[in-house]
């Protein structure tokens, strides 16, 4: 596929074919980074969210052996990703 240079201007070059496929491999690059980031927030909010449910869930429950469970379980969940957790 060949890019045409001239296709809005009057004889100006805005940009070489190698110009263009560089910007545009450096800005899939960027959207991937962002898209990465943004799925690794989205997972922790999600996990921390769920383990708040379980401790609520505990919080519910008479001392014993389910509210164990349910703290453990939480307990794990925010283990789970400790360098988010700062």
């Amino acid at each position: 596929m060949s890019f045409n240079k001239n296709i809005f201007s009057q004889g100006q070059t805005l940009f070489t074919q190698d110009e263009f496929n560089k910007a545009l491999s450096e800005a899939k690059a960027e959207i991937m980074a962002v898209a990465i980031q943004t799925t690794k927030q989205a997972m922790f909010l999600e996990r921390r969210a769920c383990a708040q449910m379980l401790l609520d869930m505990a919080d519910m429950e008479d001392e014993g052996t389910v509210c164990t469970a349910l703290r453990n379980a939480a307990e794990h969940m925010f283990n789970r990703i400790p360098a988010q957790n700062q």
